[in-house]
């Protein structure tokens, strides 16, 4: 196994975690991305025009330089750290993506339909991408976090909401893809 291209395995990245886990518990930080976008909002001057906004947003400095962590992180992984950058994914779950227009099934993590520059020239996508969008940063403040924040800080700190909303992302998520996907494409 070669560890710098290869993904580390579960009994070395889970305990990691949960070592990160147990250092934020122990001071009393809670892990989750969408709180850093009303913490740039704030900074931005968001509360001027309502209440949400008007907090400390410095007491979140820590989050917003994990959030930067984890572009930079992305960044050297893919760019430095990563040669395949193939999906295994089923065959027929790839015959059936290419039948839908998916052209890169199977060879990169992100479908280039949705992702690449030319997806913006499609209305259909664009709509898509705003609507998906709107209702996950609806979703993320109506669920009081994200999914990184409940399934992993929430249910490391044994929070009942937090189980039921990682329930209600993944139930979700099966609706999405088995249901609404195929209409859509």
């Amino acid at each position: 196994m070669n560890w710098m291209y290869d993904p580390w395995p579960w009994y070395v990245s889970g305990p990691l975690i949960a070592l990160v886990m147990f250092l934020l518990l122990m001071f009393g930080k809670k892990f989750g991305m969408s709180s850093n976008l009303r913490t740039m909002c704030t900074i931005c001057g968001a509360g001027k025009t309502s209440d949400f906004f008007r907090f400390d947003w410095k007491a979140q400095r820590w989050n917003l330089i994990v959030a930067f962590g984890v572009v930079i992180g992305g960044f050297i992984a893919k760019n430095f750290l990563s040669t395949d950058t193939s999906v295994e994914l089923n065959p027929e779950v790839i015959t059936e993506l290419q039948a839908k227009g998916f052209a890169s099934a199977g060879q990169a993590y992100l479908p280039e339909l949705l992702f690449s520059n030319t997806a913006f020239s499609d209305p259909k996508i664009v709509l898509i991408l705003i609507v998906g969008g709107m209702l996950v940063g609806f979703g993320a403040r109506y669920a009081g976090g994200c999914t990184s924040g409940h399934a992993i800080s929430g249910l490391s700190d044994l929070q009942l909401p937090s189980l039921v909303a990682v329930a209600g992302f993944f139930i979700g998520g099966l609706i999405m893809v088995h249901i609404i996907f195929p209409l859509i494409f």
